[in-house]
């Protein structure tokens, strides 16, 4: 059975989520920064009348904090109040089973333990979030 992925880029890697896990996707919105928080949590925006918690990917997975620019956006997830901030927007990819595989154990600087599996693409890896280790 053929799976579906949405793809976006941070820091140059390119990355996904299965696209039943996405709710909507959208331009950076106004942040309100949350003091004491992790490293990793950007902070909090209203959508229409929502808090939602914005979490930086790249300081996530340990690429550094992204700087916000003209293509960022917000990936909002479907079962949580949560929003991971990306570089850029990519497409949504089909894959065949088959082109998919566990992960290495480090992928480009993100460990393991963060994505779910790869895929083999024409141009290049997809590397497969693993939502609940990125929120854990």
């Amino acid at each position: 059975m053929v799976q579906q992925f949405v793809t976006f880029r941070v820091d140059g890697r390119l990355l996904g989520l299965a696209i039943d896990q996405v709710r909507e996707i959208n331009r950076v919105l106004d942040i309100v920064p949350v003091r004491r928080s992790a490293d990793y949590v950007r902070g909090v925006m209203n959508l229409r009348g929502q808090v939602v918690v914005v979490l930086d990917l790249g300081a996530r997975l340990g690429l550094g904090p992204m700087t916000i620019g003209p293509g960022s956006h917000n990936v909002l997830l479907k079962q949580e109040e949560v929003a991971l901030l990306v570089d850029e927007i990519g497409d949504v990819v089909e894959v065949e089973p088959p082109a998919l595989s566990p992960p290495p154990a480090n992928l480009g600087g993100i460990a393991g333990e963060f994505i779910q599996e790869v895929a083999k693409l024409p141009d290049g890896l997809l590397a497969v979030l693993d939502v609940a280790k990125v929120l854990g």
